[in-house]
């Protein structure tokens, strides 16, 4: 926001300098991103006369002045300005004047042979915007030659640059930018107070209708005849010009002055235009949420179809204004008007922040309303508008409706419990010139008595706050009030230190296992992937946000999987080929005894894995279910993991007989399998195409962690190996997997490998078995075994195997 200091200064006394005043707002938590010192825009231009204009002798387009300026010999000034004539008061540019908006020093000089002795001044030469070609004429008589034309220009003034953070919705008013700088250096406050105004309520044909009170708590809607619209004195021009807004008509910059002054946004209506528009004698202001495909043409000229979330202001049931964001251009204010129906309400953020977002408009007042405009001092920025319609352009306030749903007056204010201790516990020691200390019960109250609040001690070192109205939505809790306090005692004054030494930074232990599972999946050709955590509702178990941003992004992530599979497709459609990646984040679900989330990780493999195929005569070449696993296991092995495989049939996303659940140390850590044939075929996704989904927790807890982090060398044998083949038919219902852990606790001594290499099932194998054959390796690190040692051991686990399953043995 653009801050007058001159303005400001009629609001609170100031006694420090621009740039001062500027340091103290930043480090109060308000940034200045600009002084624009406007005194130096016309430093040396003064007030002259024109006393006689004759053309240029040599030159159509160029005139000859005399000027009085005050001075002992008048100036002779040539001039190309087609309304420079005699006798009237111009701005002048004196010999030595610099014009830092034009980068011009005007030094004396000779035009077309004539010499010009300094310049006549247009409105932009000095800075300012106008519609007027040519020299500026001062419309008033009898000036004081030689004077400064600063101050009758608005040129006396510095304007700051003021960025208010986004829960300061205050700060938006030059009155809540006087409040902060009252309690920042003590100023007087001087803020004006319009008083009672008198409204001859006789009756008439308005009326309001509210239809949605929640959206719209209170409403004033005030009648005005008699209008004479004109354009607003210099004063307000200035002050609107200052603050970065066009001035229009006496009425229109009167509603932008309040908004600028109290941060209260109000609009003005053409009453005899509300009444065409309503097509009868009665006129009825409503406020609704609009019907979808109702359509309004704004005051930017755009006509806008309208959704259910936008919130209008309605002439009976007419769309005449999108209620907190723009005004409609068949009920604007114009040179004709005559009546005027002034609007000032208050509207719920929320519906202003989606109305607004929903059209893609933006404007001074929707910025205030999602901020939250001060509900208690609505009465006051109306009261101050209708003084000055009727001061500027004397209307006579005919009717007054006003629908008021806001909670009391006591409601508008908190109280809030604070203690010392806890100031001085978060905030820590200040610096006190040689030695340090602590905050006392006396700064405390000094600096929330200048905030506005009123404060009440409930013990030693105890304190109830009430917050003023206009804090309200800022000031909540006992931490708000603490960095308030720190705020206006200044950070710069609090103690800071340092660490005795510097040590070097080290991740968490979960956070390195986390980046060694990271790498291995990299590793073994998988591309990290990133998605949101907010996906389209209708699954079980699923948060559903109450305030989302879109309907696509409306509900948490109950798992990976649905997200890479996604992509997958996403890929596939765009011409890049399979997706081979993993993503790694939080998921999110419903249980009876409340919510839950979870870290996990998931991956998706499919397609042709090779760069090359000519090998393969240019066909595609689907990776295997034993492919994909080898995946998995390689990264397993890779973190010394020991992980099962159980036939799984729970997720109908996956093939009911492809599919398994991975266990570890008796916990589940997570799910692997191929993509039912179903989804495949409805997504057009390759043959085979595999996913995984683990709990990160369970997979941390089962890594020892020690190992994984700094592994333990072990010594290579060197003597050699000896192997030995077993076959034997097997019941299919028996895993591999329980097979090779029964072999490997028979064989545990000398036992160094188990490797399935061949399976048969047809012909000659009983009904309902299979042909298994598994190759051993036995090894000892000190010694070359021999048949004697490793007959025993290979009987054993011939043995065990029989005994356990039952298997028919072959070899």
């Amino acid at each position: 926001m653009r801050i007058s200091l001159s303005w400001l200064r009629e609001l609170v006394e100031i006694k420090l300098s621009p740039e001062e005043l500027a340091e103290t707002l930043t480090m109060a938590g308000f940034e200045v991103e600009d002084i624009e010192d406007r005194r130096t825009w016309a430093n040396g231009v003064v007030v002259g006369r024109v006393l006689e204009r004759q053309p240029h002798p040599n030159a159509d387009k160029l005139s000859v002045c005399q000027v009085d300026i005050g001075a002992a010999e008048t100036l002779n000034i040539v001039c190309g300005a087609a309304n420079v004539r005699a006798d009237i008061y111009v701005p002048v540019a004196t010999i030595g004047t610099y014009l830092p908006n034009i980068d011009l020093k005007i030094k004396p000089a000779k035009l077309r042979g004539v010499p010009s002795q300094g310049m006549i001044c247009s409105l932009k030469e000095l800075g300012l915007p106008t519609d007027i070609d040519g020299i500026h004429i001062f419309p008033e008589e009898n000036l004081p030659l030689g004077s400064d034309v600063r101050p009758l220009l608005g040129l006396d003034d510095v304007i700051l640059d003021v960025t208010a953070t986004a829960n300061r919705a205050d700060a938006l008013s030059m009155v809540g930018i006087a409040r902060e700088v009252a309690a920042l250096t003590g100023g007087q406050l001087s803020i004006p107070s319009p008083g009672e105004v008198a409204i001859n309520n006789n009756g008439g044909n308005f009326t309001l209708k509210i239809a949605d009170k929640q959206a719209c708590p209170a409403y004033i809607g005030t009648v005005i005849e008699q209008v004479k619209i004109a354009p607003s004195p210099d004063w307000l021009q200035q002050r609107l010009r200052a603050a970065g807004v066009r001035p229009i008509n006496n009425v229109v910059d009167i509603t932008n002055y309040v908004l600028l002054e109290w941060g209260q946004p109000l609009h003005a209506f053409d009453k005899d235009r509300l009444e065409s528009v309503a097509g009868n004698g009665n006129l009825t202001i409503g406020v609704r949420f609009a019907n979808s495909g109702e359509t309004l043409k704004t005051l930017d000229g755009q006509t806008r179809t309208l959704a259910s979330q936008n919130l209008l202001i309605t002439a009976n049931e007419r769309p005449v204004a999108l209620a907190g964001v723009m005004g409609g251009e068949e009920t604007e204010v114009h040179e004709g008007s005559q009546s005027l129906v002034l609007e000032a309400a208050l509207f719920d953020s929320v519906a202003i922040r989606r109305s607004s977002r929903s059209v893609g408009l933006r404007s001074e007042a929707s910025g205030r309303y999602e901020r939250g405009v001060n509900r208690a001092e609505l009465e006051v920025a109306t009261n101050r508008a209708l003084s000055l319609i009727s001061e500027l352009a004397q209307g006579v306030i005919v009717q007054q409706e006003i629908a008021d749903t806001r909670p009391d007056k006591s409601t508008w204010s908190r109280s809030i419990a604070l203690r010392l201790e806890r100031v001085n516990q978060l905030l820590g020691p200040v610096d006190l010139g040689e030695e340090t200390g602590e905050l006392e019960a006396k700064d405390v109250e000094r600096i929330l008595t200048a905030l506005g609040c009123e404060v009440t001690s409930s013990g030693e070192g105890t304190w109830n706050v009430s917050v003023p109205p206009y804090r309200y939505r800022d000031l909540e809790r006992e931490i708000d009030l603490i960095e308030e306090i720190a705020r206006l005692y200044g950070y710069d004054n609090f103690c800071d230190t340092l660490p005795a030494k510097s040590e070097a930074g080290y991740l968490p232990l979960d956070q390195e296992l986390i980046r060694k599972l990271r790498a291995c999946l990299r590793a073994e050709g998988l591309t990290e992937l990133i998605h949101y955590s907010l996906v389209k509702p209708g699954e079980d178990r699923q948060i559903v946000l109450s305030n989302p941003l879109f309907v696509e992004y409306s509900a948490l992530r109950t798992d990976l999987i649905s997200g890479l599979i996604d992509a997958f497709q996403y890929n596939l459609e765009q011409g890049n080929g399979s997706l081979n990646g993993f993503d790694m984040g939080r998921i999110f679900w419903q249980e009876e005894d409340g919510l839950q989330e979870a870290e996990a990780i998931a991956g998706i493999i499919g397609g042709d894995r090779t760069l090359g195929k000519w090998s393969k005569g240019g066909r595609e070449q689907p990776i295997t279910w034993f492919e994909a696993k080898g995946i998995l296991e390689s990264v397993f092995q890779q973190l010394g993991l020991q992980v099962e495989y159980q036939p799984d049939r729970r997720d109908e996303r996956l093939h009911s007989g492809r599919t398994a659940s991975l266990w570890v140390r008796g916990q589940n850590l997570g799910i692997f399998g191929q993509l039912h044939p179903q989804l495949r075929r409805e997504k057009g996704l390759p043959d085979s195409v595999y996913v995984f989904q683990l709990d990160v927790d369970v997979l941390l807890d089962s890594l020892d962690q020690d190992d994984i982090l700094t592994p333990t060398f072990k010594g290579y044998s060197t003597y050699p190996a000896s192997d030995r083949d077993i076959a034997f038919f097997a019941p299919v219902k028996v895993s591999v997997a329980e097979l090779e852990k029964a072999i490997t606790k028979a064989g545990k001594d000398l036992l160094t490998s188990v490797e399935l290499f061949d399976e048969y099932r047809g012909e000659n194998v009983p009904q309902g078995q299979r042909s298994l054959a598994f190759r051993l390796v036995y090894r000892a690190s000190d010694r070359t075994l021999t048949d004697a040692e490793v007959e025993p051991v290979h009987n054993k686990v011939r043995e065990a195997l029989v005994e356990k399953f039952g298997v028919n043995l072959r070899s």
